[in-house]
């Protein structure tokens, strides 16, 4: 019987895509008899698999699931709130989703189909996004998957440590989505030299740096002229106006970007683009300035000096849930900004070893391929022709 493979793209954006897309490419490839599909929501999602995709091998397609008319209109206005349309789409499609050997995904929302719905075929398999820290990656919800590949080690034992049962379910493959990526390339953002900081807030209403301290950096920035600034929070952050979190009970009203932060030749504002995604400005960046997001670990790819911003008054220095904040100074009030950014431009290199250890143990990259590795291993999950 031939084997039948889902890749599934169900979020607000687009930024989860290139985590698992190269898996779907490998896969096809390594097998010309599996059939591999690649499902998305959005048109958005399928512009983006598009775009990334090329020219796809015959046993690879592309499909969009969508929902009646009224269900859309309802569930976009909700989904700037809560992940509504998502919960929406996995009921909709729960027959579709059955069609298939393994469902493939990139986040945690999809174990409702089990945990909700009760469906135990197919196989889900998670490729998580991002090698990051937060306890959300962690939860009780990878239990209900049949297979889960890491980037690396790292993520390995936290996984374990806290649910050791899934020791056989857990494989390290690497990390997919520097296989779409050219990690050597310097994209040039700014006509000078400067250095570049980059503001990379996450979207969590308790962790995120931005609703506290946000506004303000960016008015720093606006008035001096010593430093090129970018500012890319999470895509997510800007996606709604208003950010809940069960895991925190928290919420928090978004706010917008100062007025007079726009426009300005010395600062670039980017608060969803596709660069926000593609690793332009983790690359072309100096000096990282953020909180908790994954995105440190794509940064320190290449070891530079980075600053994180301490707005909830987190005792952090023994919780892995903020293991990168080793990775540089940790600053409890914006007024120690400016002598921080003097030590990173003095002291580039403080940090380095510190980074290339933490790279080491976050993403294991060996001569075969992220994606290839992921292939192999689900390739050993899903029956194949004989």
């Amino acid at each position: 019987m031939t084997g039948r493979v889902c890749f599934l793209f169900n979020h607000e954006d687009v930024h989860q895509i290139a985590h698992t897309l190269p898996v779907a490419q490998a896969l096809a490839a390594a097998d010309p008899t599996l059939l591999v599909t690649i499902a998305v929501s959005s048109d958005a999602q399928h512009a983006t698999v598009v775009s990334m995709l090329g020219s796809p091998p015959q046993n690879l397609t592309l499909t969009q699931l969508t929902l009646n008319p009224l269900m859309e209109g309802l569930t976009n206005a909700l989904s700037r709130i809560a992940p509504v349309r998502r919960l929406a789409i996995l009921q909709a499609h729960r027959a579709y989703f059955q069609s298939f050997d393994a469902l493939v995904v990139p986040e945690f929302t999809t174990t409702q189909l089990r945990s909700r719905w009760g469906l135990m075929h197919p196989k889900l398999i998670c490729i998580p996004h991002g090698g990051g820290d937060r306890s959300v990656g962690f939860t009780d919800e990878l239990r209900l998957f049949d297979l889960i590949l890491v980037a690396g080690e790292k993520t390995r034992q936290r996984m374990l440590d806290r649910h050791p049962m899934l020791a056989d379910h857990i494989k390290v493959c690497g990390y997919p989505k520097f296989d779409a990526m050219d990690l050597n390339r310097r994209p040039r953002l700014f006509d000078n030299d400067k250095p570049v900081v980059v503001y990379n807030p996450h979207f969590d209403p308790k962790l995120s740096s931005w609703y506290r301290f946000g506004p303000a950096i960016l008015d720093y920035f606006a008035q001096q002229g010593r430093f090129n600034f970018v500012f890319a929070p999470h895509v997510m952050l800007f996606r709604k106006w208003l950010h809940g979190s069960l895991e925190h009970r928290h919420i928090r009203f978004r706010g917008d970007v100062p007025a007079q932060c726009q426009g300005l030749p010395h600062m670039l504002i980017d608060t969803g683009s596709p660069r926000s995604v593609d690793m332009t400005y983790t690359l072309a960046g100096d000096i990282y300035l953020g909180d908790v997001s994954s995105q440190i670990y794509e940064w320190i790819i290449r070891p530079r000096p980075a600053i994180f911003l301490n707005s909830h008054g987190a005792h952090w220095q023994d919780d892995p849930n903020y293991a990168h904040w080793h990775l540089g100074p940790v600053l409890d009030d914006i007024v120690d900004l400016p002598a921080t950014l003097d030590m990173a431009v003095a002291a580039p290199n403080q940090f380095a070893a510190a980074q290339a250890s933490a790279r080491d143990y976050t993403f294991s990259i060996t001569q075969t391929p992220a994606a290839a590795r992921c292939a192999r291993a689900i390739l050993d999950l899903v029956p194949q022709s004989p």
